[in-house]
């Protein structure tokens, strides 16, 4: 749990992602997209834990809809994913450059730009990647406990300082949510529970899967939830429903942490200032890890290059795939300097987004993986889990893409295009078919690799009697 919970970055979500969803969509419901989310989530959760007993890989989306859905379909979701991890961690460098940027900033007078802090954190996660460094559960576990403890103290305090003397609950009302922009605040919140799904990818290094999964999905949703609902209610409380958007705006990351030192002292600001930017960095090295583990699990089944599949003769790390995508980070960072584009509400906007609708679309795939999977197994689970659940995961999460699509142009802002704004969400569907045509041209011409995309299936009876 605690490796999925930092990788979701509770305290970065909030202060990064919740005044940006405010700023760039204008819509003032942003608590109450989050309270909907989590039991759309959590019914996606139902049959992902069900399934994961079954399935035990590092690959963990691809692998269920291979078993699930068909091997094609697995090996485009495949893509899919790749592409979603890679873009959600490489817009975290985005908000890490400016958070560095402007703390150097504040200490020197002269703040360095942006993408020379990403340019070094980029190299500094490759490096750590390379060498397998991993940040222990219990060292994930403190700093997890000191981020929750600070939001918790900064909600406490702007629910007993409210703007204009009183509470407003205006945030959590429908009205203020289902108006203009309201696909874009999905698209936003959506990209805030990322990483919540991520406890199968270490199915293979714990001891029970068939238990620990299902668990620490459950936990992470429920955590999550929690402290983005109060949380982002409590910075329009705070601030005010009816400024919060154009404060959001003006003020950007740094509203939170204005707000804790106007009630809190300037000290207590600069130490949850600090637990932002490294809140960050432990996202960025977990995210980095899964897509690292992505592009190994990949390349091992023959999807991608073999030569993805290297692990290093010395501490086993996935080397191939930690490269790959510090490669590619170099790129896409690289490529936002030079062209001028803001951190924050473009590469951290734009590939945060875009990474939240190809996950929507990977747990529609799941979910009906998951009815297809126990549709030949009806004895196995209870029809809440075979397919009760899943189904009503599969319209909940298909109206919220639907509406994410709709208003995807609102993400871009002004400087969107025709080409970014359909090309952006056409990223995903371009991954599904490169990974679809990929498997069928394996179907004919090596029959042996296709066989094995997805992985065995554990046996069920040990399946069942683990669960028992």
């Amino acid at each position: 749990m605690f490796f999925v919970v930092a990788a979701a970055g509770p305290l970065f979500a909030i202060a990064g992602g919740v005044p940006t969803n405010y700023a760039v969509t204008g819509n003032v419901g942003v608590p109450l997209s989050f309270l909907l989310l989590a039991p759309i989530l959590g019914l996606f959760a139902v049959g992902y834990a069900a399934m994961s007993r079954y399935i035990t890989n590092a690959g963990a989306f691809y692998p269920y809809v291979a078993n699930g859905v068909g091997k094609s379909t697995g090996a485009g979701i495949a893509f899919v994913t790749l592409i979603s991890y890679n873009a959600i961690q490489i817009s975290i460098y985005g908000l890490f450059g400016w958070s560095v940027s402007t703390w150097l900033g504040t200490l020197t007078g002269s703040p360095p730009p942006w993408w020379l802090c990403a340019l070094v954190m980029v190299l500094l996660v490759g490096a750590l990647g390379v060498l397998r460094v991993d940040l222990n559960a219990k060292v994930l576990g403190v700093a997890l406990c000191l981020e929750v403890a600070v939001v918790a103290i900064v909600d406490i305090a702007l629910f007993s300082n409210p703007a204009g003397g009183g509470v407003s609950w205006v945030p959590l009302e429908p009205s203020s949510l289902f108006t203009t922009g309201v696909g874009a605040v999905f698209a936003f919140s959506a990209a805030a529970f990322i990483g919540f799904e991520g406890a199968a990818t270490y199915g293979e290094e714990t001891r029970e899967p068939s238990r620990t999964v299902g668990r620490a999905t459950f936990a992470a949703i429920a955590l999550t939830a929690v402290l983005y609902v109060v949380s982002s209610l409590a910075l329009a409380v705070g601030t005010g429903p009816d400024v919060i958007v154009t404060t959001a705006a003006a003020q950007g990351p740094d509203l939170l942490f204005n707000l804790a030192g106007e009630h809190l002292g300037g000290t207590f600001s600069d130490v949850a200032y600090t637990l932002f930017v490294t809140g960050q960095c432990a996202a960025l090295l977990s995210f980095h890890n899964a897509v690292a583990r992505y592009f190994f699990a990949l390349g091992r089944e023959g999807l991608l290059p073999r030569s993805l599949a290297k692990t290093s003769k010395r501490t086993g790390a996935p080397v191939a795939g930690s490269l790959t995508q510090t490669a590619l980070a170099l790129t896409v960072v690289s490529l936002f300097a030079i062209a001028g584009r803001d951190p924050v509400t473009e590469l951290f906007t734009w590939l945060g987004t875009t990474a939240s609708t190809g996950v929507v679309v990977i747990m529609i795939a799941v979910s009906l993986s998951v009815i297809g999977f126990f549709k030949r197994r009806r004895d196995a689970e209870n029809a809440w889990r075979r397919w009760v659940a899943p189904s009503l995961a599969i319209l909940a999460l298909s109206t919220v893409l639907a509406l994410i699509l709709l208003n995807f142009d609102l993400l871009l802002g002004p400087a969107g295009t025709f080409l970014l704004r359909w090309g952006l969400p056409g990223l995903v569907l371009v991954a599904a078919l490169a990974g679809f045509l990929r498997a069928e041209v394996l179907r004919t011409r090596d029959p042996e690799t296709y066989a094995a995309i997805g992985g065995p299936l554990e046996d069920e009876e040990l399946a069942a009697a683990k669960l028992s």
